[in-house]
Parts: C-alpha cells; structure tokens; sequence
C-alpha cells in the first residue's frame, strides 16, 4: 500500500435520464455533494458538457460556487473545462475567483473536450482540440502566475493581458490535465508538474495504459473517476443497480459505441465481468483500487464516477458504505485500534488472570474490615466520651 495518504471523492459528469426533471437533478447533485462533505470525502469534480442531453452541467464554476456554499470541507475541482471552448484569460479569471470565493477549496482540472458534438456545434474541428488545450494551458499558468501576456494564435489573441486578482492559493490552485488513452495528457503533466485526472483508469484499454502515461509524464519531466456501487451484499448491489444502468449504458454507446453488450447477456453482469466496473460490496471496491495500486504504483485520489445507477437513496448508502469501510482502510486510521484489539486479545488469559485476582483482593479486603468493624463492636465501647462541655469535642 502506498505510504501517501489516499484521497477520496467523485468524478461528477453528471449523468441523468431525459426522463427525469432536470432542475431537481441538478438539485439532487447539490444535495449529493453536502452529503459527501458530511461523509469526509476530500474531493468532487464537475464536468462541463453542452449536448447529448444526460450531462447537464455547463459550467462547472457555477455549480462549484453553489455546491461551496452548502459545504464546509470538501474541494470541488472543474472537471474538465473543455479549454479550446474558452478564451484563456476568460478561465484564468474565473478559477481565481473560484479560489478566492471558496477560500481556497478549488481545483483546475483542465482537458481537450471529449464530446465531439460539443465542438462541431461550435466549429471547432475535433482534430485541433488537444493542441489548443496544450497552448491555453500554458498561457493560463503564465497568468496564474502573475505574467503580463502578448499573444496571437489562429483561435486567440492577447494584447498586454494580466490578472488583476492575483490566486487565493500561493501560488496558484492545484492544477490537473485529463488523462484516458492518449499520450497528451501525460505530456502536459510532465512539462508543467501537474496532477493528471485519469478517468478511464479501470476501463481495460485505460487500465492498460496507466503505467504508458505514467512513463511518458516522468519521461517529459526529467526532460523539462471508475465505475462503481456498493451495498451490504453483491446481490443487494446488484439489484439496487437495475434501476438505471442499463439507461447509463444506452446513452454511453448513443454518444460514441463504447459498450456492445453480446446477444443473450446481462448488461450489468457482462460490465463487471469485463472489469468496465464494480458492483458489489466494500470489500471489492478495496480490491479494485488494491488492482489499480499493482498496476500504477503510487496515486493520490481515487474517484468515483457518479452515475445514477441507483436511486438516489440506495446512491447515498452506496457512498456511505464507501466511507465507513474502504477510506478507512486506506488511511490506515483503524491499524493501532486493531493492533490494540489483537494485544488484548493474545493476552486475555494473563489480563483476566490478574483482573480476577484484583476483583478477589478487593472483596478480601472488604471482609477484613467488615471482620474488624464487627469485632470492635464486640468488644464495647472504650472510655466515654463526655456528652456535655468543651470536653464533648
């Protein structure tokens, strides 16, 4: 295990059926997050989409801003803001003043944009994404970091730009780039230091490529979210996951085929017997980030992907057996109560041994007072005492 201390939270596209009223969704998101703030989760990040319908959050500093107000402890990172569809300064801008407004409970997760529906309905061609993500995050850091900035590109112009709000956090908040199967990504955090947000990490093609981008982000430097519901019971996991996942899957494969179930299986039980995700209890949830450990070797925080599996209540169970039983393990917090718990009992025998022998001594010494507290009685009184004048006392 790690010596880093694991940090935990949830990656929140968010995901939420045509069907459903959407100003309660968003509501219900809302309520999700006071709710992980209360568990002791450290960390949720929020996407920003702008079509196909079940991911509703455009703006994650907007939401942001409304979930900090209902929360105490929990940082909210975006993630991602989609960079090509935003002018550099204009984010720069916002995420200081996210920074500011939270005291500091916000992170920059920053990526391409992975719909490419978002980008064509914008005229942006899909094939200039990631090298326009790789130009505006190095003008943002050079803002962040105090930098006045000159520059013209063939989507961006800068004439003498600055920040005139310098960051909350000295000397900037944390910043991630999302990384899935490419190498850009790994490039980015290489060159620039930063976290890398790897949501596709236990999905087999992203999982194989763990360690590929790990190699290429320390390579660069030298040169310069999971699927997941638990319950008490598999079988209890499983049937409280009926309730939405096989709507989950549609709208994964109506946006790009992702997920072709074969003719005659169970969508969910085909899920997790491809390890796509995890259905069960803590104890498998433990074993998959114990998998992730193996193959990556050294991360800071796990997440989860929030996807409406289940209804909302059986949702909030599933992140409160999460907290209970598979961040404590990681944490290490119970290792001196269970090593307390394995002295006592490798040494009962001796423990009650002498809590009996201290028990007897008591009671021994109870009946010799008694024994002499009757004896003295027995004997009469001694000389009496006068019953008036100064020598009655």
């Amino acid at each position: 295990m790690s010596l880093i201390n694991l940090r935990h939270g949830i990656f929140l596209p968010p995901f939420h059926p045509n069907e459903e009223n959407p100003t309660q969704c968003l509501e219900r998101d809302l309520e999700l997050m006071a709710w992980l703030d209360k568990l002791g989760f450290h960390e949720a990040w929020i996407g920003e989409h702008h079509s196909a319908g079940f991911e509703i959050i455009s703006s994650p500093e907007i939401f942001i801003a409304f979930a900090a107000e209902r929360t105490r402890n929990i940082r909210f990172g975006t993630g991602v803001i989609s960079l090509p569809y935003h002018h550099p300064m204009m984010v720069a801008d916002r995420i200081v003043q996210l920074d500011h407004m939270t005291r500091g409970r916000v992170m920059f997760g920053a990526g391409p944009g992975l719909l490419a529906s978002d980008a064509i309905m914008m005229g942006i061609d899909p094939l200039t994404q990631r090298d326009r993500m790789a130009q505006s995050i190095d003008v943002i850091l050079r803002l962040f970091k105090g930098e006045i900035v000159t520059e013209t590109t063939d989507w961006y112009t800068m004439e003498g730009c600055r920040l005139h709000l310098s960051p909350y956090t000295k000397p900037y908040p944390e910043v991630a780039v999302v990384s899935a199967i490419t190498p850009s990504g790994g490039r980015l955090a290489g060159k620039y230091d930063l976290g890398m947000i790897c949501v596709a990490a236990t999905n087999p093609f992203g999982f194989d490529a763990l360690g590929a981008n790990w190699q290429i982000a320390c390579e660069v430097a030298a040169e310069h979210g999971r699927e997941m519901h638990i319950a008490e019971t598999r079988e209890q996991a499983y049937a409280n996951a009926k309730f939405g996942f096989e709507r989950y899957l549609g709208y994964l494969n109506n946006n790009q085929p992702r997920f072709i179930v074969p003719t005659g299986k169970d969508p969910l039980e085909w899920f997790v017997e491809n390890r796509y995700g995890v259905c069960g209890t803590p104890d498998d949830a433990i074993a998959l980030i114990e998998r992730l450990y193996e193959k990556q070797g050294t991360f800071g925080a796990f997440l989860h992907q929030a996807h409406n599996w289940a209804d909302f209540e059986a949702t909030k169970r599933s992140y409160e057996l999460y907290a209970r039983y598979v961040m404590p393990h990681f944490s290490r917090l119970n290792e001196s109560r269970a090593a307390s718990y394995q002295w006592c009992g490798d040494n009962r025998a001796e423990f009650s041994a002498k809590r009996n022998a201290a028990a007897k001594a008591m009671f021994d010494k109870h009946e010799a007072e008694q024994r002499a507290a009757r004896e003295l009685a027995e004997a009469g009184p001694g000389i009496a005492r006068p019953a008036r004048g100064r020598e009655a006392w």
